[in-house]
């Protein structure tokens, strides 16, 4: 049949006569030939009906909802030997720096959610179905009770302090002095220190022995047993002052003073790290190794394309940090083929590497100092890995 129900079917009349229909009288094709007759409809396909309906604005509803989670993704990454805007990340302009042909870049987490930037649904799904991304209760990253613009200023405050940390311990790496006041910032109710120590009081040394920076107060730390008792050499009102501190487990066999330190610093090298809208401490390790290679006559990477990640303390230490999967991704799409993990994400690596990227785990930054310089040697293959 035709798609015109009033076009007669071909062939129908040979001869040209008309359809006779029975009892003799011609019978004339209307509009109506050949479609069925529509049936009623019954309760069962009404209320099918009306569920499908229901199910669909449900459905665009809930989509549109904001909804308790995040969505992590893979972010942007920067060379921190290159320039971002125009201007390099690392600036060192009075003391003589070296050609680089290699890359060390840090990477970043591109976060969907949170307070004044709900996710939804279709956001939450897509990220589920995605191997690059992970989806996360909010609370889980940000404070419950924090806004959108006291987190970002967070983030940034804690990408300052790292900076900082980075560069007194890559110049401390590379040999330097670095003088620092060890001024006390706070200290912890409960402690041995509480009621002996105050804030604002200046450590000098530790059982007689002199610490004229951070990575000396820890070397002299290193040697005291939790519960054993320190005397604390501290200037005061102008003037040295001996206490005495209890010292406490910090539930890894350290042993603590029970102080917080907020440390200043006399830089024997003017190293200025130009980096905006990109908040936290993870960047740590990366701004150190930048700051050790353009320092270091060697070329380091020799070439290679180098990612990384880690928090870096005034001790050396790489840290942990979140994210780490979608750091991964995000290096081996803008062309890394080697990763520096912090040895403490490990287990979140395993089973997560994409194609083609080789990750290499580290502890402290001389590690990944050597870990740099072995893979620009060709030499990548002999180190230590997450697997």
């Amino acid at each position: 049949m035709s798609d015109d129900p009033r076009t007669p079917a071909p062939d129908a009349t040979p001869h040209g006569e008309p359809d006779v229909a029975e009892g003799g009288d011609p019978f004339v094709p209307s509009d109506d030939e050949g479609q069925d007759e529509p049936r009623p409809a019954t309760p069962r396909s009404i209320t099918l009906s009306v569920s499908v309906v229901a199910l669909a604005l449900l459905l665009a509803v809930a989509s549109a909802l904001p909804l308790p989670y995040a969505v992590e993704a893979p972010g942007p990454t920067l060379n921190t030997l290159g320039a971002h805007d125009g201007k390099p990340l690392i600036e060192i302009p009075h003391a003589k720096t070296y050609p680089v042909t290699g890359q060390l870049r840090l990477v970043t987490v591109s976060t969907a959610g949170g307070p004044g930037y709900p996710v939804t649904l279709g956001r939450m799904l897509s990220g589920w179905a995605s191997r690059q991304d992970s989806v996360i209760p909010v609370e889980a990253i940000f404070p419950p009770d924090q806004t959108q613009k006291q987190i970002s200023q967070a983030g940034q405050q804690e990408m300052i302090s790292s900076q900082e940390d980075a560069t007194v311990s890559a110049l401390e790496e590379l040999g330097y002095q670095v003088p620092t006041t060890l001024t006390v910032g706070d200290v912890m109710t409960g402690s041995g220190a509480d009621g002996h120590v105050r804030k604002g009081d200046v450590i000098t040394a530790v059982n007689g022995v002199q610490v004229d920076s951070f990575s000396a107060l820890s070397t002299q730390m290193d040697a005291v047993r939790p519960g054993d008792t320190v005397t604390l050499t501290v200037t005061r009102d102008g003037s040295p002052t001996q206490v005495p501190v209890t010292t406490t487990d910090d539930g890894h066999g350290r042993a603590l003073l029970g102080v917080l330190i907020d440390p200043s610093f006399d830089f024997p090298v003017d190293v200025s790290i130009q980096i905006e809208n990109i908040g936290g401490p993870s960047a740590g390790t990366m701004f150190a190794l930048g700051i050790i290679d353009l320092l270091t006559p060697e070329d380091m990477a020799d070439g290679q394309v180098i990612a990384g990640t880690g928090t870096m303390d005034l001790t050396g230490t790489v840290g942990p940090i979140g994210g780490i999967r979608q750091k991964m991704y995000g290096a081996r799409h803008d062309g890394a083929t080697w990763f520096l993990a912090p040895a403490q994400n490990c287990a979140e690596v395993v089973g997560h590497v994409p194609d083609g990227l080789h990750v290499v785990s580290v502890t402290t930054l001389h590690g990944a100092r050597q870990a740099v310089e072995a893979i620009g040697a060709g030499k990548g293959d002999q180190l230590p890995t997450c697997s």
